[in-house]
């Protein structure tokens, strides 16, 4: 499959122009997406991805520059023009809770029906399709209130899909969803994307989502600008410390991710291997000790199904990690 650009910003800076005023948001913005690509964009609240995002959608107009889609200028296409190279999915809750799933895929078929509305049968065919591929086969009939809030977001996707167009962009689709939920739906966009070959673009908070199934993250501060890269390449160059660390916050670059700075560190000196061995640092390093090959005080020793503290010429086995915890937090209290 050749890729090719879908998305390019060229120029770009977004803002809320008035009649007396303007006021900038982000400046000179070049970028662009590749077909069959997930993009996500992060960055702190209140530095302009969701300006950014309604920008790209057009409904905001650019304060400078221009935003093309397969080679056109999207500010200069009407709306029926327009909805046929971008879907959009927003966070909004919609109110027609009595219409049926398969009533509200079939509005993504609504830029390409006659002025009387009725679907042909390719219309059929792709709204059943849209249906299927964000698994909603037995769905059809069931009304949209009665669904949970990741069966909805499904729904959404599917009428987005149904539009059938380059590019689709979601604000904060994981937003409110369970665990299990958030999963479901970051992979489906990017199966997506790969089936497809639409360019996608995803709004979000999530970086442990970011980190493992974006093909590239846009990277907002808080004056705007964007970062562009491969998540692990962001990683390595300490963009996501840059943008996110502060005096309380650091960034592990080997977990990638951020944990409380503490104001003093015990040392302790652990032994061990394999999954067990590696929470065991992660509780020890969130409850303020660092590791040290050299520590006195604390050697632990992490054996299957057992965590041995040396103190001095006593020692004492746990059979969890939270009862070694109790013990070193009473040992300093």
């Amino acid at each position: 499959m050749i890729h090719t650009d879908n998305v390019t910003l060229t120029g770009l800076s977004t803002g809320y122009r008035g009649k007396k005023t303007e006021r900038i948001v982000s400046k000179r913005i070049d970028l662009s997406m590749l077909s069959g690509e997930l993009v996500m964009l992060m960055g702190p609240n209140g530095c302009g991805k969701s300006t950014l995002m309604h920008t790209i959608a057009g409904l905001l107009p650019p304060i400078a520059g221009k935003i093309t889609i397969a080679g056109r200028d999207i500010h200069g296409l009407r709306m029926r023009e327009k909805a046929k190279m971008l879907s959009l999915v927003l966070t909004d809750k919609i109110a027609a809770t009595n219409l049926t799933v398969r009533d509200i895929v079939v509005i993504g078929r609504y830029p390409y029906v006659n002025y009387r509305g009725s679907l042909t049968s390719k219309d059929k065919e792709i709204v059943n399709e849209s249906l299927v591929a964000c698994r909603l086969t037995g769905f059809e009939s069931r009304q949209y209130g009665e669904l949970s809030d990741g069966e909805k977001q499904r729904v959404m996707i599917a009428r987005a899909l149904a539009q059938q167009t380059p590019v689709m962009l979601l604000d904060e689709p994981t937003a409110h969803l369970d665990l299990p939920s958030r999963l479901e739906v970051i992979i489906m966009l990017r199966e997506l994307a790969r089936k497809t070959n639409k360019s996608i673009l995803v709004s979000t908070h999530e970086m442990d989502l970011a980190l493992q199934w974006a093909d590239t993250v846009w990277l907002m501060n808080s004056q705007g600008k964007i970062c562009r890269g491969a998540p692990e390449d962001l990683v390595l160059n300490h963009c996501f410390e840059k943008v996110f660390g502060n005096d309380t916050l650091s960034f592990n670059i080997d977990s990638g991710a951020f944990s409380v700075k503490h104001k003093t560190a015990t040392p302790v000196s652990v032994k061990g291997q394999g999954a067990a061995y590696k929470w065991t640092l992660s509780a020890l390093h969130r409850n303020g000790y660092v590791e040290s090959a050299n520590a006195s005080g604390h050697k632990i020793t992490v054996e299957e199904g057992c965590w041995i503290l040396q103190e001095g010429d006593s020692s004492k086995s746990f059979d969890s990690i939270g009862s070694l915890l109790q013990r070193l937090h009473t040992h300093h209290e």
